[in-house]
């Protein structure tokens, strides 16, 4: 019995190789980011972003087919999340389009105050993740996932840094921006996105969404969206993520005014249809 109790928490602290390559490639990935940021390399920068996020999906799965599963992964991939969900896309947006800014002296201003708290919240975010493993709903998330805020900085960054310039030459229209040009709307997309990670809002994870039969329609959206992917990249990942990060305040909002105010206006229709029956 002692045997099985013991190889039992082996198992459970066992420090598995396979899918902790992946969380450590996602690791490497951010920290490249974060360097070529520094040398001014954006779009480079942004695109190791979303490489981190493929391989961050990759080691849970990984963890799930090989029945790999540890609560050592689970720890090292929040750390890993930290750098390349956090960390990378704050230095990211600060050095592209914050630096300088609002400056009260040369460390703080409203580029420093607007990174470091994206920064913070994506921690908090992971910590809340962590200490809410198998206790909450996994058909929802609670607050808005590190890679999707991280996603729509770094998209931003690459949809300003490049896809806005393509989609520009491809119209006949001159959209070329720098980092500076565009800091007010950075500052916002910046400070929502790392908000909304700490914020209650419930975002549907798609874990239970079955993939075996798919309607004719469905194939073709995905076909549809599969093309303007590739036609820019930047800009589509950056809609995406960006409309999936504002769906559950959206969401809220609907639920919590607008069918309010249709249930009312509802029950006031069917008392004055009483009152004339009357």
């Amino acid at each position: 019995m002692n045997n099985k109790k013991i190889a039992g928490n082996l198992s459970k602290n066992a420090i598995y190789i396979l899918p902790n390559l992946f969380t450590t490639a996602s690791l490497m990935t951010g920290f490249s980011s974060i360097l070529l940021a520094l040398e001014g390399r954006f779009a480079q920068a942004a695109v190791l972003i979303f490489v981190s996020m493929v391989l961050d999906g990759m080691d849970g799965r990984v963890a799930r087919m090989t029945n790999t599963q540890s609560s050592f992964g689970e720890q090292y991939d929040s750390l890993a999340d930290v750098i390349a969900f956090g960390a990378a896309p704050a230095i990211l947006v600060y050095m592209w389009s914050f630096q300088g800014l609002g400056e009260v002296s040369k460390v703080i201003g409203i580029g420093w105050f607007a990174s470091f708290v994206y920064l913070a919240c994506a921690a908090l975010r992971l910590a809340r993740f962590n200490v809410q493993i198998g206790s909450v709903d996994k058909r929802y998330f609670v607050g808005l996932p590190s890679p999707t805020a991280a996603a729509i900085v770094a998209g931003a960054v690459w949809a300003g840094e490049v896809g806005l310039k393509k989609l520009g030459a491809a119209i006949g229209t001159d959209l070329s921006y720098t980092g500076h040009d565009l800091t007010g709307l950075m500052v916002i997309i910046t400070l929502y996105a790392g908000l909304m990670m700490v914020s209650n809002f419930l975002f549907y994870s798609f874990k239970t969404v079955a993939i075996k039969r798919v309607r004719f329609t469905t194939l073709i959206i995905v076909v549809l969206y599969a093309g303007m992917l590739i036609a820019s990249p930047s800009i589509v990942l950056f809609l995406t993520a960006f409309l999936y990060g504002i769906s559950s305040p959206i969401y809220w909002f609907y639920r919590r005014h607008i069918r309010k105010k249709r249930f009312l206006a509802l029950i006031k229709a069917r008392g004055e249809r009483n009152k004339k029956n009357d």
